[in-house]
């Protein structure tokens, strides 16, 4: 896995030099992501990048397809395997309505239900696993659909620079005390809170994501605003949660001030608590160092815990008892 982390730049840079076909779709209002897990992290980020536009993103994490689909949306089909269940049902459903429509894997039954149906599709290869293979769908999803999201080519240079940058310090070659990744590795203990402001919600997500799947660990994220009028009367009550605070660079002043309060909370009620921030810049690069930063501060964790961060028996036992 550390060997695929380790590649991150370079894959996100080949797989937006590639050659693969953009599509272009025309007076799109609505798009719709579908997909579940690693490949229904594509639909968390796309949200966060579409969130400042016109345009309304619904995310599917199951087997329905909103009622509001029309001639005017864009329904994206994810599954790095080409063989999730969920996914596979919804498409299905896709027959029903006047839409746009592409889907995304390294083949399996969706490759050959949309051959089938004549149904846009793109092949993009899978590496090591369906997390791993984030960086992999994130830049060429990005190329494909370049015709409705709003990123400049500069935007995903700068991203990959700091990708770049940030692999010199967390990668696998830096196994040292001033390795961040490894730094927060070693701070997360518990339970792992994470409380995120609105537009860092896909780090949140995948940050949880992937602490379960590669730590083997329980987590939770929650909105640090909403979280503000429920969850923090949680906290009066002693816990093995452990809360973690993921900023952004540039916040809303309102959340700024709900950061300051919240800390100085934990502080008075001696709450251990950890801290992390996102880089300066556009949307797609603050979201992207974050996913890597966290996502290897996940493998490092399991490593210190003498865990195999591959393996998913779990996720296996339930799909083997799926019908």
């Amino acid at each position: 896995m550390y060997e695929i982390y380790d590649k991150w730049p370079e894959i996100a840079k080949k797989s937006y030099n590639s050659d693969i076909q953009v599509v272009e779709f025309k007076d799109i209002d609505h798009v719709v992501f579908v997909g579940m897990g690693g490949s229904g992290a594509m639909g968390d980020m796309f949200s966060s990048i579409l969130s400042k536009t016109n345009t309304h993103v619904s995310v599917v994490k199951g087997y329905v397809l909103p009622k509001t689909i029309d001639k005017n949306s864009l329904v994206i089909f994810t599954s790095v395997s080409g063989n999730t269940i969920e996914t596979l049902s919804a498409i299905k459903e896709i027959k029903k309505y006047d839409c746009n429509t592409i889907s995304f894997s390294s083949g399996g039954l969706l490759e050959k239900y949309c051959k089938k149906n004549n149904f846009e599709y793109r092949k993009i290869i899978k590496n090591h696993s369906p997390r791993a293979s984030f960086i992999t769908y994130l830049y060429s999803m990005i190329k494909i659909l370049e015709d409705i999201v709003p990123i400049k080519k500069n935007q995903v240079t700068n991203s990959i620079k700091e990708l770049k940058i940030l692999n010199k310090k967390i990668s696998s070659k830096n196994l040292t005390d001033k390795n961040p990744a490894i730094k927060i590795a070693k701070e997360i203990s518990g339970i792992p809170l994470i409380y995120y402001p609105w537009g860092l919600q896909a780090s949140a997500i995948r940050f949880k994501n992937s602490l379960q799947e590669n730590t083997k660990m329980h987590a939770i994220v929650e909105d640090v605003v909403e979280a503000s009028h429920n969850g923090v009367v949680a906290w009066e009550k002693k816990s093995e949660v452990f809360p973690i605070i993921l900023k952004g660079y540039d916040d809303y002043i309102k959340t700024k001030e709900r950061w300051e309060i919240m800390k100085t909370y934990f502080k008075n009620n001696e709450i251990k608590y950890g801290e992390i921030s996102s880089i300066k810049g556009d949307i797609l690069s603050k979201l992207i160092y974050l996913v890597y930063l966290l996502d290897y501060s996940t493998i490092y964790k399991a490593v210190l815990n003498k865990i195999d961060p591959t393996p998913v028996k779990s996720i296996n036992y339930i799909k083997s008892q799926l019908k």
